[in-house]
């Protein structure tokens, strides 16, 4: 049994979309996995959502942050 989980990857869409052939969704990793194999090795695949350029922000900060 595995006691270290293996990382995840965070891939592009479109090459996501490239190997999806060879990838299965698992909804308990929430992630893509090679079919056959997936559940014991091989990458851990996941959809990168993070936006390709941030813009810098020169306004008031937003987030509730508490200072005591």
């Amino acid at each position: 049994m595995r006691t270290v989980k293996r990382p995840r990857r965070y891939l592009a869409q479109q090459r996501l979309m490239l190997i999806r052939p060879v990838l299965r969704y698992s909804a308990y990793r929430n992630a893509y996995v090679l079919r056959g194999v997936g559940n014991r090795v091989g990458p851990v695949l996941r959809l990168d959502r993070r936006p390709r350029r941030s813009r810098p922000f020169d306004g008031v900060e937003r987030r509730r942050t508490s200072v005591a």
